[in-house]
């Protein structure tokens, strides 16, 4: 790796999804800051957050995330924002992946630097998760934010509920932020159903999530988006290499028959990874000892 150039892959969550000219206000600086790429940054209404998804070496994209955490504080106030995505802050989550050339060891030091960052600049406290959990709960994220903001903010003041970078008590109007670092990001996956009846999402993400039945490395909401028609499964995938994108659209649409409802179609929120649709590929055609280096465009990327 000598000589050679690290980036890190970084998908930072903030929450709001709902004004164009704010979200607009938060992304804008990320467009052109020397040794960033903003690859995209995507609203979601009814969840009331935008992904935003960024690739850059280490201390430039450190201050990128910064800057950003800062513009998301300074115009998103969590007394009054809503939304049906689990959240705890403004800027709520910041997770980092190596990418190229970059060991997890060093992204989690990057990591690291970031949360103090974070409280120094804003005094905003933080929580580690991931890699950097301080302890086996916290690795997940389901598990500090329990409660979401509202119960978050009455519940800070005990031990187990406590930031890990600054004192028990959230910011009044930026609440707190997660910051992380991992082997693996999760790929964000929608699949829609022919129904209004939101029950029936309901009950099939109960059976396609681990904790509940389904796939050890699935976590899934049925959930209905106002801005079209029809309800959704929504699914958080941490492991499309164990559990592919495929598995969990079939499994879905096998339940959804159960009830009469046609699946009309998927999609994938934010980044993923061509191997997670390679082996879908794979699947859906029966293809026998396809190789990555078939695509011309793997090339370009070498």
């Amino acid at each position: 790796m000598t000589g050679e150039k690290k980036y890190i892959l970084a998908v930072p969550n903030f929450s709001e999804g709902r004004r164009k000219e704010v979200i607009e206000s938060i992304v804008e600086p990320l467009k052109n800051i020397e040794g960033v790429t903003l690859i995209n940054y995507e609203p979601e209404y009814d969840f009331n957050r935008t992904v935003v998804t960024l690739i850059g070496e280490p201390e430039a994209l450190k201050e990128a995330l910064l800057i950003l955490a800062g513009k998301s504080y300074e115009l998103i106030n969590m007394e009054e924002q809503q939304g049906t995505h689990p959240r705890i802050g403004a800027q709520d989550t910041i997770p980092l992946f190596p990418f190229k050339n970059i060991s997890l060891e060093e992204c989690k030091a990057l990591a690291e630097e970031i949360g103090e960052e974070v409280y120094k600049r804003f005094k905003v406290p933080v929580y580690f998760s991931g890699a950097n959990a301080r302890c086996e709960e916290r690795k997940v994220l389901s598990f500090i934010r329990e409660g979401q903001y509202e119960g978050l903010k009455q519940a800070v003041h005990k031990e187990e509920r406590r930031p890990d970078i600054g004192p028990a008590v959230l910011h009044p109007t930026a609440g707190a932020t997660i910051v992380s670092a991992d082997v693996e990001g999760l790929t964000a996956y929608n699949v829609f159903l022919a129904t209004e009846d939101v029950t029936i999402a309901k009950t099939i993400a109960k059976g396609v999530r681990g904790p509940s039945g389904g796939f050890s490395t699935v976590r899934a909401v049925g959930i209905k988006f106002p801005e079209r028609s029809g309800v959704v499964v929504s699914v958080n995938m941490f492991d499309c290499g164990a559990t592919p994108l495929y598995r969990a659209f079939n499994f879905v649409k096998q339940e959804a028959e159960r009830y009469g409802v046609a699946v009309t179609g998927s999609e994938i929120v934010g980044p993923v990874k061509l191997d997670y649709l390679l082996n879908s590929l794979e699947y859906y055609l029966g293809l026998e000892n396809f190789r990555k280096d078939q695509i011309l465009e793997s090339h370009l990327m070498k």
